[in-house]
């Protein structure tokens, strides 16, 4: 039975394997036709102008950054309170079953959804907040979009972080009250430090899933190819922009341009993992 279990493994991580290569050789043969006519400054190039064949994916790529990881700052404080209440100070009963559901249930919700709920309410408040610090009141933008993604993320952190503490041996918290620790210092200088790599692992999910969302993104971010000045600027992400142009790439280059686009965020997402992964290796042998 272990032999079979541990060949079933095996075969489903040369699958996976083979499933990200061809992935990756679909996307770069297909931009051949692009890396040929762009070359390397389609990376810092600002301008994106299809109508003069002009082809820069920097604000893409600033956009992408800007959203992401702006909506894991917002995120992490409720992430991680998410996690705390429902693995540490309310393990068990109806309040914690709703709760858990809850957050559940909000992972489940499709993005479109999101995207409804966020034009009709974070849109005005948004606006009402740029006019409070005298921006421009777009209403939509980079800080929109980092809200709904936000709100989209918090449940795969907090699910992951709630797992993890409810895993902390008993044995280990108990020594820690036994020996005069408040239970906010058993928080402190055990439960956090034990779960510190599996929080971050929550952390880097939420992350990878932020960098593709695409439809909720792409309905309140504004759609402009222009690189964005602050984070109450309109802008794009690359995942939008290929949503929006790619049934209208009427050209081999523009087709090839924004199949790039897609390379471009593969390598992105591939290089995030690779450099989070290293966090974690980190934190996890000290």
């Amino acid at each position: 039975m272990e032999t079979a279990f541990k060949r079933t493994l095996l075969i489903t991580a040369i699958v996976m394997i083979i499933v990200a290569l061809g992935i990756f050789l679909t996307l770069l043969i297909e931009s051949i036709p692009s890396l040929k006519s762009l070359g390397i400054k389609y990376l810092w190039n600002r301008t994106w102008d299809p109508v003069s064949n002009v082809y820069g994916a920097l604000p893409f790529l600033i956009g992408t950054l800007l959203t992401s990881f702006l909506a894991l700052i917002i995120s992490i404080p409720f992430s991680y309170a998410i996690a705390i209440y429902l693995g540490e100070y309310k393990t068990k009963g109806g309040l914690h079953g709703f709760l858990k559901n809850i957050v559940e249930l909000v992972a489940a919700v499709p993005s479109v959804i999101y995207g409804f709920w966020a034009l009709v309410v974070l849109v005005p408040m948004v606006r009402s907040l740029e006019t409070k610090v005298g921006t421009a009141p777009y209403g939509v933008g980079i800080f929109t979009a980092s809200l709904v993604l936000a709100v989209m993320i918090i449940p795969y952190a907090a699910s992951l972080g709630r797992e993890l503490i409810l895993m902390v041996p008993s044995a280990l918290k108990e020594g820690a009250y036994s020996l005069g620790a408040t239970r906010y210092e058993v928080l402190r200088h055990v439960i956090l430090p034990y779960t510190r790599s599996g929080l971050l692992a929550g952390l880097l999910l939420s992350l990878g899933r932020a960098l593709g969302e695409t439809m909720a993104v792409t309905m309140v971010i504004g759609n402009t190819s222009i690189l964005p000045h602050n984070i109450f600027s309109p802008g794009n992400t690359m995942a939008s922009v290929i949503a929006n142009e790619f049934t209208e790439a009427d050209r081999t280059v523009y087709l090839s341009a924004l199949i790039e686009l897609g390379l471009v965020l593969f390598l992105v997402t591939v290089v995030i993992n690779i450099i989070g992964k290293s966090i974690i290796k980190r934190f996890s042998h000290e």
